[in-house]
């Protein structure tokens, strides 16, 4: 059977960490920032953990 591909646009949106949890960047902090309080945009820059629901479809798309 052949090698899984790696969907590269999945690449490039998200990292494996080391104990094989997927990181992920948070959606909503490229523009109308003037809106959004300081407190928001901080917590959008910061990156955080894909839920376990989406887990193995994103897994899927990165080979794993």
């Amino acid at each position: 059977m052949p090698k899984i591909k790696t969907h590269r646009a999945a690449a490039k949106r998200f990292k494996v960490t080391g104990t094989n949890k997927i990181k992920r960047h948070r959606a909503g902090h490229s523009h109308i920032l003037t809106s959004k309080n300081r407190k928001r945009k901080k917590r959008l820059s910061q990156s955080t953990l894909v839920s376990r629901a989406d887990y193995p479809r994103i897994a899927k798309l990165l080979g794993m």
